[in-house]
C-alpha cells in the first residue's frame, strides 16, 4: 500500500480497517478524529523485568496514565482491546528508545519484538474529542490537520522504581465562557484523562505555548483560554528517564485504535487482559 494516505482518506473506517491500513504502512500520521466513540490508546512496550514497576507507576499516576490493559509477556496480541490487534504493527508510527535516547521511528517493530516484551495500553485524550466536537467545541488541531500540541509541564509524577518525571499535557483552546462546561463534559472520560489539569496561564505550569515539545502549536483566540489535559506521552518521559536498554512507544499523536467503546462509564481496568474483559 502506498504511503500517501491523508487522515481525511481514513474518515469513516472502523477500528479494524484502520489497523489494517496502519499494518500495511499506508498511513503514518496522527489519529485525532478517527474512529469516534472508540478508545484510542497510548502504547508502552518494555521487557517483563521492568513491567511491575511500570504498572505501579501507572497506578500511582492514574490521570496521566489511565491503564486500559496489559498484554501477556511475549504475546503481541491484545484480545481485551481488539481480537486482531498486533502490537508490533498496528500503530501508524513507533518510537524506539535505547538507554533513554530516541534512536528510531519505524512503522513496524516486528524485528525488535522479544519473548519477554510486555505492552501497556494507556488511555488517550483523543477519545473524548468526538464528544467535544458534538457539543460544539472546536478542535483546532483537527481543523488544521496537525498533531495536538503537547508540553512537558513542571507538574511532577509520583515515581515508582526507575520511572518518574514530568507530567506531559495536551492543549486545546476553549472559549472562556465554556470552561465549566468543558470540565464537566471531559470528567465523564476517565480513560481519556478526565477533566483538565490546568486552565489559563501556561507559565504557571512552565509552558511556552509557541514551543510545544511534541505536536504543532495552534492559535488561542482573544475570547479563548488555553486548557490543558494530562497526556499519555507522560509514560514516554518516564521511560526515557528510566534509561532502559530497550523500550518502545507510539509516536506522539499516532495512537493504537481499539475496538473498545470510549470508556465514559466502565471498562477502566488496570491489570492484565483477563481483568479488562
Amino acid at each position: 500500500m502506498p504511503d500517501a494516505l491523508r487522515r481525511a482518506d481514513l474518515a469513516g473506517l472502523d477500528p479494524q480497517a484502520l489497523r489494517r491500513v496502519f499494518r500495511d504502512g499506508g498511513y503514518r500520521g496522527h489519529t485525532a478524529g478517527l474512529a469516534p466513540g472508540r478508545l484510542q490508546c497510548n502504547l508502552a512496550i518494555m521487557p517483563l523485568a521492568e513491567a511491575r514497576a511500570f504498572e505501579e507507576f501507572c497506578a500511582l499516576n492514574p490521570v496521566p496514565c489511565p491503564l486500559a490493559g496489559q498484554s501477556a509477556a511475549g504475546d503481541p496480541g491484545f484480545p481485551a482491546l481488539g481480537r486482531d490487534i498486533d502490537l508490533r504493527r498496528d500503530v501508524p508510527l513507533y518510537h524506539v528508545y535505547r538507554d533513554g535516547a530516541l534512536v528510531d521511528r519505524p512503522h513496524d517493530i516486528s524485528d525488535l519484538w522479544r519473548d519477554d516484551m510486555v505492552g501497556f495500553a494507556i488511555g488517550c485524550s483523543f477519545t473524548m474529542e468526538a464528544a467535544l466536537l458534538k457539543a460544539g467545541f472546536p478542535m483546532r488541531h483537527i481543523e488544521r490537520d496537525v498533531t495536538v500540541p503537547m508540553y512537558r509541564s513542571t507538574i511532577e509524577t509520583t515515581p515508582a522504581g526507575p520511572f518518574g518525571g514530568a507530567v506531559v499535557v495536551s492543549m486545546r483552546p476553549v472559549h472562556r465562557d465554556r470552561i465549566d462546561e468543558v470540565r464537566d463534559l471531559t470528567a465523564r472520560f476517565p480513560m481519556a484523562h478526565g477533566a483538565p489539569l490546568h486552565v489559563g496561564d501556561p507559565a504557571a505550569i512552565g509552558i511556552d505555548l509557541d514551543r510545544p515539545d511534541w505536536g504543532s502549536a495552534v492559535p488561542v483566540g482573544r475570547d479563548e483560554l488555553p486548557v490543558f489535559w494530562a497526556c499519555g506521552v507522560t509514560p514516554q518521559v518516564a521511560m526515557m528517564r528510566a534509561r532502559l536498554p530497550l523500550c518502545i512507544s507510539h509516536a506522539p499523536g499516532a495512537m493504537l485504535i481499539t475496538d473498545r467503546d470510549d470508556g465514559t462509564g466502565t471498562g477502566s481496568g488496570t491489570g492484565h487482559d483477563d481483568d479488562n474483559e
